[in-house]
């Protein structure tokens, strides 16, 4: 019976759990990006959030929570000073979850972990000018370019 099970305990006892997603927070903050199984993955995404959430406000009180989680200064520190500065405007949602497909020895599933705001190929903030419009194949370069010699024949005439 499930009763009670409100997440994955990834087959593992609690201090164990708990140190293995610390340990994985602390490489996602370090490194912005990590592989792992997807079960571990969308577990570390319910234990991370909450505590990039918590590294907007500086303040020595929250400081001190998600030192007691992370249990890494470096960690910590980079957190609270790099991390929640490029977050600060987006309101949830800071790691993404790529899947990448089995893994050879054991066929586990495997995805990539990654701080959002960190990937510039998925997030290009700088291009936001550069969008283009969708256009349809049917005949629009026929369409222009019978209209620019039309044009011309117009103007020749004149």
């Amino acid at each position: 019976m499930r009763h009670g099970k409100k997440f994955n305990h990834l087959g593992r006892k609690t201090a164990h759990r708990k140190a293995m997603l610390s340990n994985m927070a602390c490489s996602l903050i370090e490194h912005k990006r990590i592989n792992t199984t997807e079960a571990k993955a969308k577990a570390l995404r319910k234990f991370v959030e909450p505590l990039i959430t918590k590294s907007k406000d500086d303040t020595t009180h929250n400081r001190r929570v998600v030192f007691s989680y992370l249990r890494n200064k470096e960690a910590v520190t980079e957190l609270f000073k790099e991390v929640s500065v490029k977050v600060a405007d987006r309101p949830g949602g800071y790691v993404r979850i790529i899947k990448l497909g089995n893994r050879q020895g054991d066929n586990a599933p495997m995805a990539m972990v990654e701080l959002v705001d960190y990937n510039e190929l998925y997030n290009p903030k700088g291009d936001k000018a550069k969008k283009s419009t969708r256009r349809s194949r049917r005949g629009g370069a026929k369409k222009t370019e019978a209209a620019a010699v039309e044009t011309q024949t117009s103007q020749e005439e004149e």
